[in-house]
C-alpha cells in the first residue's frame, strides 16, 4: 500500500521550514561508495534516501526511519555532517553518515513504489545526485571534501 502522504503531519521548526533527516549510506568509514535510491516520479534519477520527521521525533530517528522505508537498508548510524538548508522548498535537512550492516531483499517502497538502490563510486554518486538534486551534492562533497576535491582536480 503506497504511504498517503497527505494525511502525514509535517513538522516545521519555529522560522517556518520543513524538518527533514537524510543518510548518506556507506559500506565503511573509507567511503568508497554510495548508495542512492531511484525516484519513484522520474525514471532513471537517482537521489539519497530522506524525509521529513514526524511529531515529537529526533532528526536521528527520522533518518534511520527514511532509509529503512526508501532504501531497505538498516546500519550504523554516525556522525551529523550538518543543516542543509533549501531556501526555495523552504526546508532544513539534518544528514548523518550511516553505515549499512544489511540489505533487505524487499522493503516497503520496492514494493509499493517500485523502488531500485544502487551503490555507486562516490564521483559518479555526485554527478548522478546533481542531475536531480543538485542540493545532494554539498552533502556528499561535505562527506569527504579532501577526496572530492582531489577528484574534480
Amino acid at each position: 500500500m503506497v504511504k498517503d502522504k497527505s494525511k502525514v503531519i509535517r513538522t516545521y521548526d519555529s522560522e517556518g521550514f520543513k524538518l527533514r533527516a537524510s543518510c548518506i549510506c556507506v559500506r565503511s568509514e573509507e567511503a568508497l561508495e554510495v548508495l542512492l535510491i531511484s525516484s519513484t516520479g522520474k525514471p532513471g534519477m537517482w537521489k539519497l534516501p530522506g524525509g521529513g520527521l514526524e511529531p515529537g521525533e529526533e532528526s536521528r530517528a527520522a533518518a534511520s526511519r527514511e532509509v529503512l522505508e526508501e532504501a531497505g537498508v538498516v546500519g550504523i548510524l554516525g556522525r551529523s555532517l550538518g543543516v542543509f538548508e533549501n531556501p526555495e522548498q523552504k526546508e532544513r535537512t539534518e544528514v548523518y553518515v550511516m553505515i549499512v550492516t544489511q540489505e533487505l531483499d524487499e522493503w516497503e517502497e520496492s514494493i509499493d513504489r517500485n523502488r531500485k538502490r544502487q551503490w555507486f563510486r562516490i564521483e559518479e554518486a555526485i554527478e548522478k545526485v546533481a542531475l536531480y538534486k543538485p542540493l545532494q551534492r554539498n552533502y556528499l562533497q561535505e562527506l569527504c571534501p579532501s577526496k572530492i576535491m582531489q577528484t574534480l582536480a
